[in-house]
């Protein structure tokens, strides 16, 4: 099923029947190929070659004077998918030979029949060759972001701060010197926030003693990561974070209430606000789940590799919303890091790598733990740089997804326009009818004497069944 490519009628390839393991069926040159699993897959093929093909396929062969296109295309319009896509149910649907079997339609004349195919391989081979073009936009879209994102986390999207100070004769502070004072930053915010906890519980402070339970972060293993540009040096998730957390546990189930985040809210450099589901008020239970403007979600869990561990900047939130468990709030010691850089180096290279080597199953999820995350190597640039590369990777990516859903839009198009030739074609109105066709009922009537021909030949109804072999 495979070899087939859904909706375009393509052929991607072919394998030598010794590889097949389970029953097929034999195929002739002129036969049209229906893969009855999951027909709304809509993958029909017209081989012009014999072989053998799934018994997922039914292979159907025209009567003489019904040509094989014709069945071909009429099989891929979007009438016939809709017929055969409510024949059945389930998470494997298939349909039988008799069902489809029940699909009516009208017969144009022979010669009709092969204007149309002849119209029709002509505006699709042109519909073709236009998404083709579009899809390979596509394809340079994406290694066009790729390399904008690895540009930036190597130093080579902007000038950076070290090559402006020598022009402009000034001096900078490097990563190293900026990362000393995120870190004590961060000592000061933890001990701020002890301060006020023990205040709440009434515990009077008699000395500095308690500062001790500061844990200072872990430094970074930088055996075997790139060598990073002048000025930038390598820290951790963890030094750069005042605060990490996994998210609410609580199912949502409501329909309206306190919202929550979905899962599939976030994704590569990005976080959709409005992919959410809701819990029962009030909004105060889950105060300390909210999320705010500049916190990092990463994904802990997800049931596709690409996706763990994936990281998005919150951005532009107006109303109360919480984060689910599979997700993980990471909130840094601004403005002494810029998230959207982070958000950007912990997508990218070797930070990407080093969740994607420690992801692992846990109870049937692919997922990540919370020290793997502290543990990250993240590239740190100095502060100006870090604004820098940010404005100017959100101005090229944003540029490039205009880009993206233009071309998506194209495509949609083209899938509406192709449906609608189809739809021409066999509606009578692709092409010109001619009054010295033979009618279609003549040619009908052949069939029906032929048919009958058969059945008494065979002492018994005429039925055209695929003929299953034994791979």
């Amino acid at each position: 099923m495979d070899a087939v490519e859904a909706h375009t009628m393509r052929l991607l390839g072919t394998v030598d029947s010794s590889c097949m393991k389970s029953a097929a069926v034999l195929f002739e040159p002129g036969d049209v190929l229906y893969g009855r699993l999951r027909p709304y897959l809509n993958k029909v093929f017209a081989p012009d070659f014999r072989g053998l093909a799934s018994a997922e396929f039914i292979p159907l062969t025209p009567v003489e004077g019904v040509a094989a296109r014709f069945i071909l295309y009429r099989l891929n319009s979007s009438e016939f998918v809709r017929f055969s896509s409510r024949l059945d149910e389930g998470d494997r649907p298939r349909v039988s030979y008799e069902q489809i079997g029940g699909f009516l339609f009208g017969v144009p004349p022979s010669p009709e029949q092969n204007r149309i195919v002849e119209a029709l391989d002509s505006y699709l081979t042109r519909l073709d060759a236009a998404e083709q073009a579009l899809r390979r936009a596509q394809a340079n879209l994406k290694r066009y972001r790729a390399s904008v994102l690895k540009a930036a986390v190597e130093g080579r999207l902007v000038p950076t701060e070290a090559e402006l100070a020598r022009q402009e004769g000034r001096e900078y502070e490097p990563a190293s010197v900026l990362l000393l004072r995120i870190l004590a930053e961060r000592k000061l915010r933890w001990e701020k926030a002890e301060r006020a906890k023990m205040k709440a519980k009434g515990i009077a402070l008699k000395d500095d003693r308690w500062k001790a339970k500061y844990e200072e972060p872990a430094a970074p293993d930088v055996s075997g990561l790139a060598e990073l540009p002048e000025g930038w040096c390598w820290a951790t998730v963890d030094q750069l974070a005042q605060s990490m957390r996994n998210g609410l546990s609580t199912a949502p189930h409501e329909t309206a209430g306190v919202r929550i985040l979905r899962i599939s809210a976030v994704r590569p450099l990005s976080v959709n606000l409005g992919d959410v589901r809701f819990l029962p008020p009030p909004a105060t239970l889950y105060e300390s789940f909210n999320i705010a403007d500049g916190d990092l979600l990463f994904t802990r869990y997800n049931g596709n590799p690409a996706l763990v561990g994936v990281c998005g900047v919150v951005s532009g939130l107006t109303t109360r919303t919480v984060y689910p468990d599979k997700l993980i709030r990471v909130r840094l010691i601004e403005p002494l890091v810029q998230p959207h850089f982070i958000e950007i180096a912990v997508n990218t290279a070797s930070s990407r790598r080093h969740l994607e080597l420690l992801t692992r199953t846990t109870a049937g999820q692919l997922g990540i733990s919370g020290t793997d995350l502290k543990n990250m190597p993240v590239p740190l640039a100095p502060l100006e740089e870090q604004v820098r590369i940010s404005e100017c990777c959100q101005r090229l990516l944003t540029q490039g997804s205009a880009s993206r859903t233009g071309i998506g839009d194209s495509l949609a198009r083209i899938a509406r326009l192709r449906q609608s030739i189809l739809k021409w074609a066999f509606e009578g109105r692709l092409v010109d009818q001619d009054p010295n066709d033979e009618p279609a009922a003549a040619l009908l009537a052949r069939i029906r004497a032929a048919r009958a021909g058969e059945a008494v030949a065979a002492g018994g109804t005429a039925r055209g069944r695929p003929q299953k072999v034994r791979a």
